[in-house]
This record gives C-alpha cells, sequence and structure tokens, in this order.
C-alpha cells in the first residue's frame, strides 16, 4: 500500500483508520504500509498504537547496488570488461528499480548494436541516457560549438584541478535533452557528509564553466543558468543550514530544502533582517567562488584550449581521455558514467 500527497489521501487515511480500528487482539492481521512522502501524513496515521514498527529504508550502498545489480544481470550475458563493481560505484543514490532500469536499458542498447553480450560501454550510454535523456539530433553552429566546448572543458578542468573534488568521469559537446553538453563528476565512495571546502569547490566547478566564457570571448551567455540556479541553492544551504558563515553562525533557518522558496518571502520564522543576512553572505560565497573559477582557469589556459581542442575533436572524452588531454595525471577509480552533472542548456 503506498500512501503519498495525492488528492485521494484523505479518503485513503479514512479507510485505513477505520480498518484498523476494527481489528481486535484475537485476529491474525497484519497492515503494512510504505510512503516515500513521511511529510504529508496525517499526525492521526502515526499517533502511538496505530503501527508498532516504523522502519526507514535507505537507498543501498555501494555493497547493497552491487548485490541488487547482480541479481537483475543474471539472465544477461555479461562481456568479459563489465564489473558491477564499477558499475555500482558510480550510481550513487539509485534504488532497485533504478538499477533494474539501468540492466535493462544497457541490453536494448546491446541488443542494438547487434551484439551477443553487454558491454560496459552499453551501461556508459544507458547511465547517461537515463540521466540526461537521448542524444539530439540538432545543427549546432561552429561558434555555439565552440562556445559550448569551452563551457564544458571549464567545469571539467576546474574539476580535475581543485583538491579533494569529485573525479572527472566524462566530459561531452554531443546534444542530450535540454543540453548543449554535459560535463559527468561522482565520487570514488558514497558520500553522507559534506565538508565547508567540498562545497565551495562544487560551486567554483558549477560557475567554472561561465568563468571559462568570460576569460575566452569576454561574455557569458544563458547557458550557465541551470549552473546558476545550483550553485546558488547550494550557497544558501551553506548558510541558512549548515552554519558555514561566521556572520550567520551556528543558526538554521532553512530546515527544509523544499521549503526554500518560501524562505524568502515568509514561512521559515526569521526575521527579514536575518533572511538579508543569508542572501548577503550566500552571494558572497558565490562572489569569491566565481572568482576563484576565474582566477584557476585564466592561470591554466593552456590546459583550457587543449582540453577543447580534443573535445571538438573526439566530443566525448571519458576519464583517461580527459585528464591526458588536459596533461594532468589520471584520477584514480573509473570511467563510466557518474550521477551528477553540470550542464550547458541549449
Amino acid at each position: 500500500m503506498s500512501i503519498g500527497g495525492h488528492d485521494e489521501r484523505e479518503q485513503t487515511l479514512n479507510q485505513i483508520l477505520t480498518e484498523m480500528d476494527g481489528f481486535t487482539g484475537r485476529e491474525d492481521v497484519v497492515v503494512l504500509a510504505a510512503t516515500n512522502r513521511p511529510d504529508v501524513l496525517d499526525s492521526a496515521l502515526l499517533r502511538p498504537g496505530r503501527f508498532d514498527r516504523r522502519l526507514l529504508i535507505n537507498p543501498p550502498d555501494l555493497k547493497g547496488r552491487r548485490e541488487i545489480l547482480a541479481v537483475h544481470v543474471r539472465s544477461v550475458p555479461l562481456d568479459a570488461d563489465v564489473d558491477l563493481e564499477t558499475i555500482a560505484a558510480v550510481t550513487p543514490g539509485m534504488v532497485g528499480a533504478d538499477l533494474k532500469n539501468l540492466v535493462n536499458e544497457a541490453a536494448l542498447l546491446a541488443a542494438r548494436r547487434g551484439g551477443n553480450t553487454v558491454r560496459l560501454r552499453d551501461f556508459t550510454e544507458a547511465l547517461s541516457k537515463i540521466q540526461l535523456g537521448s542524444e539530439r539530433r540538432i545543427v549546432v553552429s561552429a561558434e555555439e560549438r565552440r562556445r559550448t566546448a569551452y563551457h564544458e572543458a571549464g567545469h571539467a578542468l576546474m574539476g580535475m584541478l581543485t583538491p579533494g573534488a569529485d573525479p572527472v568521469r566524462k566530459v561531452s559537446i554531443v546534444p542530450r535533452g535540454h543540453a548543449l553538453g554535459v560535463t559527468f563528476q561522482s565520487p570514488d565512495t558514497d558520500r553522507y557528509f559534506y565538508s565547508e571546502p567540498y562545497l565551495r569547490g562544487r560551486i567554483s566547478g558549477m560557475l567554472a564553466g561561465r568563468a571559462a566564457e568570460q576569460i575566452v570571448f569576454g561574455d557569458v551567455t544563458s547557458g550557465a543558468e541551470s549552473d546558476l540556479e545550483q550553485a546558488t541553492s547550494l550557497a544558501r544551504q551553506m548558510v541558512g543550514r549548515w552554519g558555514m558563515s561566521e556572520q550567520v553562525g551556528a543558526m538554521s533557518v532553512l530546515p527544509d530544502p523544499r521549503r526554500e522558496q518560501s524562505f524568502l518571502t515568509d514561512g521559515t520564522g526569521s526575521s527579514p533582517a536575518t533572511r538579508e543576512l543569508v542572501e548577503m553572505e550566500a552571494r558572497r560565497i558565490l562572489d569569491e567562488c566565481s572568482r576563484n573559477a576565474f582566477d584557476v582557469l585564466d592561470a591554466e589556459r593552456s590546459r583550457l584550449d587543449a582540453l577543447v581542442q580534443a573535445l571538438l575533436s573526439a566530443e566525448t572524452l571519458d576519464m583517461a581521455e580527459a585528464y591526458q588531454a588536459s596533461g594532468l595525471p589520471s584520477a584514480s577509480g573509473i570511467s563510466t558514467g557518474p550521477r551528477r552533472d553540470e550542464s550547458r542548456e541549449g
């Protein structure tokens, strides 16, 4: 039984409560319910005496994803280059249904190319397709293609040069979904908390595409829209949720990220002065990270140009190719697709 925040939740709640109130201690009836939206459940359903046990099911960790994948590939002929540990490592946050979909999509791609086995590149392409959509067959002018290459190269190079950043797994200027290009990064292991330097590095990486455009072309475009949205949201959370600002201090102003929009008006209980201070501190973090991205890429212009030339030639670079083109030592880990991406909107 699934309970969620939909139009019929009141009827569902009343039906469950009616049925549960009809039970006695002599009846062998077990009531099970599951939801991925516990925040919308009525307090009448959660009061003591309703349910004996409450279990919190988290997404599987690395070992769990590896074992789930093993179940779903039992009837799938795998190539010798497929390592389930490799695939599990770059799918953090995915649950069983996601992993099953990944295996099915990889098998379909293998069948379309006429292969007898499913290769690692099929899983890589399947992951990209699931996360970003299918490749778009559109005509992009030479100037836009070059600008997109610099934008994505900026993301990638900043990720490679930032200490402690997630390794860059793939860089591409092939249009997918709404994006003209993408840069993939993902950690080697599951992360459960984030340090301030790591988060600042992420923001610098998000703003690096825009910085690369400023350095090379002297202006910016609307292609950084998604990057700015992500960076702004992350900076606000650093200040308003995680106490990463000396001016605001150890104070939770944004207790729930889903209420961030209401934070800008009212709805959080914080004063207008506090909200204004959070905005000022978030802007300070964004400005510092933007300057950092600009300074690093400007100092490494030769590496940026080299990576762009490789992108314009190959269109898609995996981990080893991207690090080699940049003249940097390859990061440890694997080179299939990741969970997180920074994309230039098209």
